[in-house]
């Protein structure tokens, strides 16, 4: 458990909280890149760690990142007219780029003297892997990139981007990625069940009678450069060993533990809105092939289990409001939950432990191995900030270049040489790395 100062520590992301200072020291996804697809196109609102602000792509195709008040009677330029290289104030006329500088001043005379010298707060962005992402710290501490993960070294045939908002802190919800116990139970059919949630676990059930007969994996944790990874191992079958291997990389990016090789590989980021609720940017990509047209369609439509069904504002159609329209007679005859959807599932789980879960009264078993180091992390980062240390692992954007997955290996083999033979790399690098 944490205390209650702790707790409090590791939730609330705003500005002026140590949180919310560590993650600013870092690039975040803010938007899909296909939300502002086109160059004086309509901009679009943002709240990102309890800060209001508007963006918009620009004639050239470059995309600002902008307090939404205008600097002469604070219009909102959500309202604005994206045009000719800035997004133009509807009430007077006053204009601004993308570097927030305010590039035309219509009802004010040139011989005045703030004519020409007027901005508003404005972000760094850049665009990596169909994301949108920016930097919201200091501009001396900017790291030069976002996180390379690997979906977007792939070429944009090969990845699948989506988001989903999320009802409840980011913290909490984050843990769920790095609890992978939880697979015994939440995503089980009923035994004699086939699953059709995931085309790759479907392909073998072995994995999921692993899965069911072994609620108690056993947990070896390494860190690495920008955060850690853990291995989950269960026994398998003739003195092997199912291991399912999970990224955490700083201050909150997770890679999943299902992908066998050859398989498509997923990811999470997540970004609070504000201390209640969060977006996830969740990601597929294959690094040998293009996804199919099938494959996308089916992400599309919530396939594949990483992917929610989504309605309008990319709200999951099974949320809080609809009690994620769990089905009883399903939970009762055919899956332990009796939710539609993996990430569903997760999600309906996450969203139970209320808005901000207390952390003071749980108890914590062996399995949760994994939240407790990265509580440590996140914990230990915003405390050596707060002492003026900064986070080395914000400028370290090629160590994100990482992998996890499944793995079923001899049971004489230490983690380490279990990494080598899946990855090729002690740490899951994707350098080098094999499918």
């Amino acid at each position: 458990m944490l205390s209650a100062a702790d707790n409090e520590l590791l939730t609330h992301t705003d500005a002026a909280t140590p949180m919310g200072e560590y993650f600013r020291r870092f690039w975040h996804p803010f938007a899909l890149s296909r939300e502002m697809a086109e160059p004086d196109g309509p901009p679009i609102r943002v709240k990102i760690m309890g800060e209001d602000l508007v963006a918009f792509r620009d004639t050239q195709g470059k995309v600002g990142l902008v307090e939404p008040q205008c600097a002469h009677r604070g219009a909102n330029l959500f309202f604005g007219r994206n045009e000719e290289c800035g997004l133009r104030c509807v009430y007077h006329g006053w204009k601004y780029d993308v570097n927030g500088h305010c590039v035309d001043m219509p009802n004010v005379p040139p011989e005045a003297g703030y004519h020409g010298k007027v901005s508003i707060k404005a972000y760094p962005t850049r665009e990596f892997g169909d994301m949108v992402w920016a930097y919201l710290g200091p501009a001396e501490h900017m790291p030069a990139a976002p996180p390379q993960l690997e979906c977007g070294l792939v070429p944009a045939s090969h990845r699948y981007v989506s988001k989903r908002l999320v009802d409840c802190n980011w913290a909490h919800s984050m843990e769920g990625a790095l609890d992978t116990a939880h697979f015994s139970f939440l995503h089980m059919p009923a035994p004699g069940v086939k699953s059709n949630e995931n085309p790759d676990a479907a392909a073998d059930e072995n994995r999921l009678r692993w899965l069911r007969n072994d609620p108690l994996p056993q947990f070896v944790v390494r860190e690495h450069d920008v955060g850690f990874v853990i291995g989950g191992s269960r026994k398998a079958d003739n003195d092997t060993l199912y291991w399912r291997i999970t990224q955490f990389m700083l201050p909150a990016h997770s890679l999943t533990p299902a992908a066998m090789p050859g398989e498509t590989y997923f990811g999470y980021s997540w970004v609070p809105i504000t201390d209640a609720s969060c977006w996830i940017y969740v990601y597929g990509w294959h690094p040998d092939r293009p996804l199919t047209a099938d494959e996308r369609a089916k992400y599309e439509k919530g396939g594949y289990g990483q992917m929610a069904e989504l309605g309008p504002g990319y709200v999951p159609l099974r949320n809080r409001t609809n009690d994620y329209l769990i089905d009883r007679d399903d939970q009762k005859h055919r899956t332990f939950t009796g939710v539609r959807g993996i990430a569903e599932q997760d999600q309906m789980a996450w969203e139970s432990q209320g808005i901000i879960a207390d952390r003071t009264k749980e108890r914590l078993s062996p399995t949760d191995v994994g939240i407790v180091h990265f509580r440590r992390a996140m914990l230990d980062g915003a405390r050596a900030l707060r002492d003026g240390k900064a986070p080395a692992a914000a400028s370290r954007c090629d160590g994100y270049c990482l992998r996890s997955g499944g793995a079923v290996e001899s049971s004489k083999l230490s983690f380490e040489e279990m990494m080598c033979e899946r990855f090729g790399s002690e740490t899951g690098s994707a350098t080098g790395s094999m499918i």
